[in-house]
């Protein structure tokens, strides 16, 4: 099992969601960075449970402990250690899990792999061992603070309910405004309606990230087997329920002649020798390299397999049988997966840039 992301930034994690903790270490981050441990705090007070009626109700601070590579404010360059104690488990919620497979989780997948699985709460195939990439993904973004680079992600569609318009004519500082995490307030509250309904059935619903990332210079990525967006969409695809990448004009792009989809250059000024665009369906990336423009995605997330409905399984001598799921469970998975989305951006992009650098 691999557990590092990364080339020469790192991020290796660990921990069970009903374990006593979850941890990780960050290795290459440069020297001389100021660590904002207030912010970094924030980055997982976006995603830590409890924190809306429309998500789980279990109730844990996720409060950060740095365990070393930081000093006097500093990052010191060597690797930083990190925890997130876990305080608030229901174990036995999950007795009657113990013995069966919930359908569609990876609960089978991983006892036909390994011969055993920790059944409370998923174990290691746990949504709640993304509080390392958070934490991975915060230090990366304070990095990438000197070069100008910034990211954001936002819920785009959840069920049918979809935002229509271009990324650029939303405004994004509206994301934190609800607790569905949409630039779009009317949007917002019908999807905040509909995962609520969701909710009291004991069902779940998926939908769409969009990230965008502003400010990423010329030449990040790879010409062959390193291309940029493949980064990017392996990244995003290691995220606990997410089924589909794309970038740019992606799969809406395929009805398209290449007239219409290829973005044509416009002479640049005399105050500015770079090449500019007069459009940008390529998604800030071309030959896998990014080209200056704004890098854009959406990646879909499936409804979470856990729901709260009787549902036809077997047990692990194969034997038919049913499974309610108990316990504290989210509806959707999208308005706690927009900061990890935005974590997973920073990784990939932070250790392009060193890369870069070598």
């Amino acid at each position: 099992m691999s557990n590092t992301f990364g080339k020469i930034f790192t991020l290796t994690t660990f921990g069970e969601s009903h374990g006593e903790a979850i941890g990780g270490v960050v290795d290459g981050m440069p020297a001389g960075i100021d660590v904002d441990i207030d912010f970094i705090q924030a980055e997982l007070n976006r995603r830590r449970p409890g924190q809306s009626a429309i998500t789980t109700n279990r109730k844990e601070a996720d409060q950060i402990e740095l365990l070393s590579g930081v000093f006097e404010g500093k990052t010191t360059g060597t690797p930083i250690g990190f925890i997130v104690r876990n305080t608030n488990q229901h174990s036995d919620d999950y007795d009657n899990m113990r013995s069966t497979f919930r359908p569609s989780h990876a609960d089978y997948t991983y006892y036909k792999k390994y011969g055993v699985r920790d059944h409370r709460g998923g174990g290691r195939s746990s949504a709640r061992i993304t509080i390392a990439r958070v934490v991975g993904g915060a230090l990366a973004k304070l990095a990438l603070k000197q070069y100008g680079i910034t990211i954001h992600a936002y819920t785009s569609q959840v069920g049918t309910i979809a935002l229509e318009n271009d990324y650029r004519l939303y405004d994004l500082s509206k994301i934190e405004t609800n607790s569905v995490r949409c630039p779009d307030v009317e949007k917002a509250q019908a999807m905040e309606q509909l995962i609520a309904q969701v909710k009291a059935e004991g069902d779940t619903i998926g939908g769409i990230i969009t990230g965008v990332i502003s400010g990423c210079p010329i030449g990040l990525g790879e010409p062959e087997f390193g291309k940029l967006h493949a980064t990017l969409g392996s990244a995003m695809l290691s995220i606990n329920a997410a089924k589909g990448f794309e970038y740019g004009a992606g799969f809406e792009g395929v009805t398209q002649r290449g007239s219409e989809q290829n973005d044509l250059f416009a002479p640049s000024s005399s105050e500015d020798s770079q090449m500019r665009l007069l459009t940008n369906h390529s998604g800030g990336i071309q030959g896998g390299i990014s080209n200056g423009q704004d890098i854009y995605f959406r990646v879909a997330f499936k409804p979470i397999a856990t729901l709260l409905q009787e549902q036809q399984t077997v047990d692990i001598n194969g034997n038919a049988t049913t499974l309610k799921a108990k316990g504290r469970h989210d509806p959707c998975v999208l308005p706690r997966a927009v900061p990890i989305v935005e974590a997973m951006a920073a990784m990939v992009i932070l250790d392009a840039l060193l890369i870069n650098k070598r």
